[in-house]
């Protein structure tokens, strides 16, 4: 009887350890070196990612041929700031999450974001400058807890 659950326990032991251990398609362990900011924007404003983005401080561009311009606003206050991989995902991969509170039939086609792919384009130096200057234009906004008034009895 004691022998069955000190096997029981063990094979507990390892069915739970093993679901420990990331798969091989897991960003785990999956680090960018810093980057500079000013050359990050210098790559916002090469790719003309402003004329379908909106920036504090950066001039918007009418997209070409578009009837009405696309604006998806970047950075400003937020509740949370997304996480670098976050961030590199949504320039690699703009299909994996599309903006949240607008349209989806302004910002994409058949359930694909209306983004171009520029995986092909950049650089991982200038992806690497372009998140961190994505990032240094999100503020998080400071948490304000609900005002109570005094119980009065």
């Amino acid at each position: 009887m004691l022998r069955t659950r000190c096997i029981a326990v063990v094979l507990v032991f390892l069915l739970a350890s093993s679901g420990c251990v990331p798969p091989p398609q897991s960003g785990k362990g999956f680090t960018l070196p810093p980057g500079e900011i000013e050359k990050g924007k210098q790559v916002f404003l090469t790719l003309k990612c402003n004329a379908c983005h909106q920036i504090d401080g950066i001039d918007h561009l009418a997209a070409e041929g578009e009837a009405k311009p696309m604006s998806v606003p970047l950075g400003g206050e937020v509740d949370r700031i997304s996480t670098y991989g976050e961030l590199v995902t949504s320039i690699i991969n703009p299909s994996h999450k599309l903006a949240s509170g607008l349209p989806v039939e302004e910002i994409s086609e058949e359930g694909r974001s209306k983004m171009s792919n520029y995986n092909d384009v950049l650089t991982v130096s200038q992806l690497i400058d372009l998140v961190a200057f994505l990032q240094s234009k999100y503020k998080l906004r400071p948490f304000e807890p609900t005002p109570y008034p005094p119980y009065g009895y």
